[in-house]
Parts: structure tokens; sequence; C-alpha cells
């Protein structure tokens, strides 16, 4: 038992593998005792943080000590129930939580596109009778 947890060890992970998850779909009354008990079966937790303001709800981060624990968690609570809820596991990529583009940079971007591709953004009819 301990050569196959020494072999996993030494397996090279993917890239976007980090010790942060960001767990989404959580049942919006979950309490932290009830986090750290699903995920502290798969190795010590440092952190777990739980979305409390209307946008954030329903969501966490659990932060563990060690990355392949992370990883371990991330495997088999991927699709786990919890109160009648189909968890969706992640990696944290900063980068994608970070890129908040606000409506009105979208609307200018929408607008270049389409004075460059000569599109006025209508639907159209085709093959009109």
């Amino acid at each position: 038992m301990a050569a196959a947890a020494q072999r996993a060890r030494n397996q090279r992970l993917p890239p976007e593998v980090n010790r942060a998850l960001f767990v989404r779909n959580l049942p919006f009354n979950i309490s932290s005792d009830e986090m750290y008990d699903i995920f502290g079966k798969y190795g010590p937790v440092r952190q777990i943080r739980i979305g409390t303001t209307k946008e954030t709800r329903g969501t966490a981060y659990v932060v563990y000590e060690d990355i392949y624990d992370a990883k371990t968690a991330c495997d088999h609570l991927s699709g786990f129930n919890v109160a009648n809820r189909y968890l969706i596991v992640l990696y944290f990529n900063p980068v994608r939580h970070n890129k908040k583009v606000s409506t009105k940079e979208q609307e200018e971007q929408l607008q270049k596109m389409q004075s460059k591709y000569g599109v006025d953004g209508q639907q159209h009819a085709k093959g009109g009778k």
C-alpha cells in the first residue's frame, strides 16, 4: 500500500493542478464543519472559504496542504452528491477568475467586430419569396 502511494507521488502532474480548489453547486445552507468533513477525508485542509454574498452563494474555495491531496479530492468529489446537488470541483485558475469584463467593454468589443466584418448585428431572413 505504501509503495502504491509513493508511486502516485512520483507521477508528473498536469500544469492546471494546484492546492486550491474551486467548488460550485453547493447547497446554500452548508456549514464550514460539513465542508471540512467532506473535504478533510482526502488530506489536511489549510483553509475553506464559503461564498456568502448573492453572487457567490453555492461556491467555495478549498485549499489543501498538499497538492496530491487536492488532486485526489478533485478526482473523487467531482459529481459527489451533497443534499441532492452534484458538486462541481475544479482547480482554482486565477487567470480565469480575475478576468472580469464589464458589459460596457463587451458591447464595445462587439461593435468593433461588427464594424470590422460589416455586420449590423440584426437577424436577416435568408432566401425571401
